[in-house]
């Protein structure tokens, strides 16, 4: 039986896998759709909150500035469009599949 040398540069050579080249985009065009959606829903739910001009911007109107549509309705708003935003961002493209 004859005995093998190994040498050390042998021992530690290690191989690397191969890559496949993807060429594929990232985001598909439903993914950019979504993502258009749900900037809309943020800044209609932006310009809820900023609401309209006083009539008398002396006067304070309690009522006015803390209204049912820009406490409440305008955050919701915005949190769906976040929501939308990152389900558009995280939604795997048909080509990625």
């Amino acid at each position: 039986m004859a005995d093998k040398k190994v040498t050390a540069a042998a021992a530690t050579k290690v191989e690397t896998p191969k890559l496949k080249a993807d060429n594929s985009p990232m985001f598909s065009k439903s993914n950019y759709l979504l993502m258009a959606a749900g900037a809309v829903i943020i800044i209609i739910g932006m310009m809820i909150m900023a609401g309209g001009k006083s009539s008398d911007p002396k006067v304070f109107d309690y009522n006015e500035v803390y209204s049912k549509t820009r406490i409440t309705i305008a955050p919701i708003l915005i949190i769906i469009g976040i929501l939308v935003e990152v389900y558009a961002i995280f939604k795997k493209s048909p080509a990625a599949e």
